[in-house]
């Protein structure tokens, strides 16, 4: 089977890989090596996101750790790159493309030109290690004159397992040819354009060949790898609104951290423990617990006990505290609190949980960026979750043998 074609003319296409990277992938061998130094990792994860064309970004490989900073100045792309790793995370998900890039011209590289069917689009793709070994996932997009997925490839040990690619324009759906090694070498149908062929490989492979089991269990690894998703972005403005109770699982913004926290004190005494513990170590002055008042019309507002038995509404605290109180929050939870999708039919002890924060140390103090990188290498040290953020300067945190820091450079 051939590459799928760019969806631009602009020559986009990522740098050879070397043989020494231990996150590169080469013929035939694996691609990451992995983290626990011999046998593969339980709990499928990414160990790399590639933006090949996207937005700023031109043939980058971002190495991805359970604890990842990404560091650079402003224009570097750190946030770009998260935006990225939630877009496959949300197609994944079966989400459609349309949903996924409301504003697809914005992902498309500034010096990309169009051909001569004036299409221009992006390239992103990703590696997730497991049981099935590394397994590569490489998608180009189409953009304009109308946004699709113009091809899809899906890789492990040197062997393309679905490989899709856009025939005819005038049709809304791509060619795929999937690995058989039955009597034929492979199997072609069409598939929409508009979602993850990936995502679809479980419900149209029948798995009867050794090869079509190889193909649903390196996209099973893939999806499981990608979804379980939380980008988290504080809003502290919202955050000092009184929530209304029963707010459901925590918001992207933290809008209901209120109410969710009086869910979270009742269910799990020993997780509100730790989260108290947490607080008392980003707060200014005593911090005994953390409560809910109801509040009129039906909505609760979260407040500080202190030492004297006095009480301060999260209304009045800094926005670097509640920052780092939501922050906080988000790494002690799961898939339960928050507001994600994870796999319905895979084991929560065989599935992690992605945490992405765009400006995690945006106005916090020395001491909060010290206690909530503690914070998250001592959840991330468990292997059940993992954190992907950006930061402006990651000076106070490349000492921390634990974080693995990214530089992007503009």
């Amino acid at each position: 089977m051939s590459p799928a074609p760019p969806p631009s003319s602009t020559s986009s296409s990522p740098s050879r890989p070397s043989p020494t990277s231990p996150s590169s992938p080469s013929a035939g061998q694996p691609s990451a090596v992995p983290e626990d130094g011999g046998r593969r990792p339980v709990r499928p994860c990414l160990t790399e996101l590639r933006l090949s064309a996207f937005a700023g970004h031109r043939g980058v490989r971002v190495p991805l750790g359970p604890l990842t900073l990404l560091a650079g100045p402003s224009g570097s792309g750190k946030s770009g790159a998260l935006r990225a790793y939630e877009a496959l995370a949300r197609l994944a998900s079966g989400a459609e493309l349309g949903e996924v890039f409301p504003d697809p011209l914005a992902c498309v590289p500034e010096d990309a030109r169009p051909d001569g069917r004036r299409r221009r689009g992006f390239r992103i793709g990703c590696t997730a290690d497991g049981p099935e070994g590394p397994v590569r996932l490489d998608v180009a997009v189409q953009a304009e004159p109308a946004l699709r997925i113009a091809g899809e490839r899906l890789s492990a040990g040197g062997r393309v397992l679905l490989e899709t690619a856009l025939r005819d324009p005038r049709r809304p759906a791509v060619q795929a040819a999937w690995y058989t090694a039955g009597p034929a070498a492979v199997t072609r149908a069409a598939l929409p354009d508009d979602r993850l062929g990936t995502a679809l490989l479980p419900l149209r492979v029948s798995g009867s060949t050794d090869g079509q089991r190889q193909v649903v269990a390196a996209a099973e690894q893939m999806l499981v790898a990608l979804r379980s998703v939380f980008a988290c972005a504080p809003l502290p403005a919202r955050m000092r609104v009184p929530a209304p109770l029963g707010a459901g699982r925590l918001l992207r913004g933290c809008d209901n951290l209120a109410a969710v926290l009086a869910r979270t004190r009742t269910e799990c005494g020993r997780r509100h423990a730790l989260f108290v513990e947490a607080v008392r170590a980003g707060c200014a002055g005593p911090v005994a617990d953390v409560l809910t008042e109801p509040v009129a019309g039906g909505r609760v507002r979260a407040v500080l006990v202190r030492g004297d038995g006095r009480r301060t509404g999260f209304e009045r605290l800094g926005d670097g505290e509640l920052r780092y109180s939501a922050l906080a929050l988000v790494l002690l939870t799961g898939p339960g609190v928050l507001e994600v999708d994870p796999v319905g039919e895979v084991p929560a002890a065989l599935q992690t949980l992605t945490v992405l924060a765009d400006g995690l140390d945006l106005g916090l103090d020395s001491r909060q960026r010290a206690g909530l990188l503690r914070l998250a290498e001592r959840m991330c040290e468990r292997g059940h979750i993992r954190l992907a953020a950006a930061v402006s300067d990651a000076s106070w945190a490349r000492e921390a043998g634990a974080a693995r820091v990214v530089d992007l450079v503009p």
